[in-house]
C-alpha cells in the first residue's frame, strides 16, 4: 500500500523535530514522492549524512511502503 505525502511528512518531523519539510507526489501515484527537507540541526553534517538522516527517520519503508524519493536537504536561510 503507498504511502500518503502527510505521512512521510510526520515520520522526517518525528525524527527530525527542528525539520521543514515539503512532500510532493511527482506521479500522481503515491508511489514516487519528491521531499525538500530544511533544519538548522543540519548545519554539522555533511549532505551524505543529512540524507541518511532522512531516509534513518523514514525507518526503513524505502523501497517497501514508499518506492521512490527524490531527495533535498538544506539549511535555514
Amino acid at each position: 500500500m503507498p504511502m500518503a505525502a502527510a505521512d512521510i511528512e510526520a515520520l522526517i518531523k518525528a525524527g527530525i523535530p527542528d525539520a521543514e519539510v515539503s512532500i510532493t507526489d511527482l506521479a500522481g501515484d503515491g508511489d514516487h514522492y519528491a521531499a525538500h527537507v530544511v533544519a538548522e540541526s543540519f548545519r554539522p553534517m555533511s549532505r551524505i549524512a543529512r540524507q541518511r538522516a532522512v531516509y534513518a527517520a523514514l525507518g526503513g519503508r524505502m523501497g517497501g511502503e514508499l518506492h521512490a524519493l527524490q531527495l533535498t536537504t538544506a539549511l535555514p536561510s
